[in-house]
């Protein structure tokens, strides 16, 4: 009798705790959706503020930094601020996760000294601070792109609240200094890291390499290059990317292509930026042929050119002189729904009518009115407008 009727509890209870669970589940769910739907800012915020009062909201981080990307984007700092001063209240303020992401927040706001005000504030409120929120803070300045106020607070905060730097710690320095072009330092770091008993992994070098090679220091590049096989790291595809980039800012395209041939051979899949790179590669050593060709390989493949490939490529055309050519990729910017910015096709308007190509120049300035993806106002020369 019993078991019969521990069976049958359990099994009227069921669907009851399930019914709880997809109620709450919508919940979260409408709540969301009516945010993204809310064009009104000001109403945004109020909404926001309100659905935060329910716990499972304050556990969804994509919904939070979706929200604060909206009104930074429009920017609307005050809202953002009201939003994230908010979260104060509740007491998920005390678990240094939840603080930490509001620090990190305002960071991508562009509010560092909010997050610094946040952080320093988190002891008053019970949240102990760990390398956890450390690590937020420096993210925070790398973020507001103020370089060297990462680097001092490297230095100076783990002293003050007894932290030791770690793997992410060192990572976010190292971006810093190489944002601010002080590769010296962000090179020796390295060092730095093994003294402290800090390996250094792919990001670390992907960090290094992405700076070096792109700013033309090749030989600082190929060095660390060969330093990863020493730590029992393999080359990624941003590594690999990384270092076409370097060849291309050398001139040494041939050995770009190359490079790229031995990518495939280690199954390792060239992407839109692989060939973004060989395509500035040989606009740097002025082949228009093959520029073109490998234009014509991004279009084989299973990605379509981008804002960078528009931007190597339809200048060098309009310099070349291809203007057939020119204007065939001004329509595929056009097709593609790329955005990209006026100067970029105004300079193409203005070679077409400098070679008497009225008719054609014409087109262009229709074409970017009528886009149904991205309205662009272009202008055809004074003495043309006046006919």
């Amino acid at each position: 009798m019993y078991r019969v009727l521990h069976r049958t509890l359990c099994t009227a209870t069921q669907p009851a705790a399930t019914t709880t669970a997809a109620a709450a589940t919508t919940s979260i769910k409408s709540l969301s959706q009516d945010l993204y739907k809310e064009v009104n800012l000001r109403k945004l915020v109020d909404k926001f503020k309100k659905a935060c009062d329910v716990d499972r909201f304050r556990t969804k981080t994509g919904i939070y930094e979706d929200t604060v990307r909206r009104l930074a984007g429009a920017k609307q700092f005050r809202g953002v601020i009201d939003i994230l001063e908010h979260q104060k209240q509740y007491s998920d303020f005390s678990k240094e996760g939840f603080s930490a992401r509001l620090i990190t927040l305002y960071g991508k706001s562009g509010m560092p000294k909010r997050a610094r005000q946040m952080f320093d504030e988190m002891p008053e409120r019970n949240c102990t601070r760990t390398v956890l929120s450390f690590n937020a803070l420096l993210a925070a300045y790398l973020h507001s792109k103020q370089y060297r106020v990462v680097e001092r607070i490297f230095k100076e905060v783990p002293g003050e609240i007894s932290v030791k730097p770690d793997l992410v710690s060192y990572n976010t320095v190292i971006k810093a200094f190489c944002k601010s072009k002080v590769f010296e330092s962000a090179v020796s770091m390295l060092e730095e890291m093994e003294k402290n008993g800090v390996s250094p992994d792919l990001i670390t070098f992907n960090t290094l390499l992405d700076g070096l090679y792109a700013e033309g220091r090749f030989e600082e590049g190929e060095k660390l290059w060969g330093q990863m096989g020493g730590k029992n790291l393999s080359p990624d595809i941003r590594s690999y990317n990384a270092r076409l980039l370097g060849l291309a800012v050398e001139k040494k395209t041939g050995e770009a292509v190359e490079f790229l041939q031995e990518m495939e051979k280690k199954d390792v899949k060239p992407d839109l930026f692989s060939l973004n790179a060989i395509i500035k590669g040989f606009v740097n050593e002025g082949n228009l042929d093959e520029a073109k060709k490998w234009f014509g390989e991004i279009e084989k493949s299973e990605n379509d050119p981008d804002k960078n490939t528009f931007a190597t490529l339809v200048p060098f055309l309009c310099e070349k002189g291809d203007l057939k050519t020119a204007i065939d990729v001004v329509k595929e910017i056009f097709n593609t729904r790329c955005r990209v910015g006026v100067p970029l096709l105004q300079l193409v308007v203005d070679k077409l009518v400098s070679e008497s190509m009225l008719s054609e120049a014409k087109e262009i300035v229709e074409l970017g009115k009528t886009n149904r993806y991205c309205h662009y106002k272009l202008d055809l020369p004074t003495e043309e407008k006046s006919e």
